[in-house]
């Protein structure tokens, strides 16, 4: 039993300190998506209403597109979008330079 919640405990800690990470995406339809780390997040290059949800789900909202943004344990990113008319997929990340 103290096993188990040790590692609940464990599990916790480290998403407790999830952020929004350093992010660079294009999505389908040539969306942008830019994020600094702690946010807020960009598409196309304007701010977006951002909305948290966890610790690690974010959500920005503007111009009609919904950009999803899920922090991995290691703390890379996941993004996604919903956009006009059903549109929705994944994001793909570009490389830093």
């Amino acid at each position: 039993m103290k096993l188990i919640l040790g590692v609940l405990l464990l599990s916790a800690a480290g998403s407790a300190n999830a952020d929004i990470p350093l992010v660079n995406a294009i999505c389908p339809g040539n969306i942008e998506v830019h994020a600094d780390e702690g946010g807020p997040i960009y598409i196309n290059g304007k701010e977006t209403k951002l909305k948290k949800f966890s610790e690690t789900h974010f959500e920005g909202k503007g111009g009609g597109v919904t950009v999803s943004l899920m922090v991995r344990p290691d703390g890379s990113a996941e993004v996604s979008y919903t956009g006009k008319g059903g549109a929705n997929g994944v994001c793909e990340q570009m490389e830093e330079d």
